[in-house]
């Protein structure tokens, strides 16, 4: 199963998108939780090569964006290998 971290805030749609798909096939995943976290946000930019919005979403250490980008993935059948899903 692959590693999967997700930058969020707490209120934010898009994350609350974003986990539920992740939930939705059973990923477990870490979340930073960096509401008002100046140091984590930062930390999360520095991360995601530049990138400022929440989620920033990183597969094995490798980022693929967002909740957009997320479900692009899964459109495209391309999600569940990145996840170690496919047989």
């Amino acid at each position: 199963m692959a590693k999967v971290e997700i930058y969020t805030w707490q209120y934010c749609p898009f994350c609350i998108r974003a986990k539920a798909l992740l939930e939705k096939k059973g990923i477990k995943y870490f979340e930073h939780k960096i509401d008002g976290d100046q140091v984590g946000r930062a930390a999360m930019s520095e991360k995601a090569h530049g990138r400022t919005s929440v989620p920033q979403i990183f597969i094995n250490d490798e980022s693929i964006g967002g909740c957009d980008e997320l479900y692009a993935l899964e459109q495209a059948q391309q999600l569940d290998d990145l996840l170690g899903l496919a047989n």
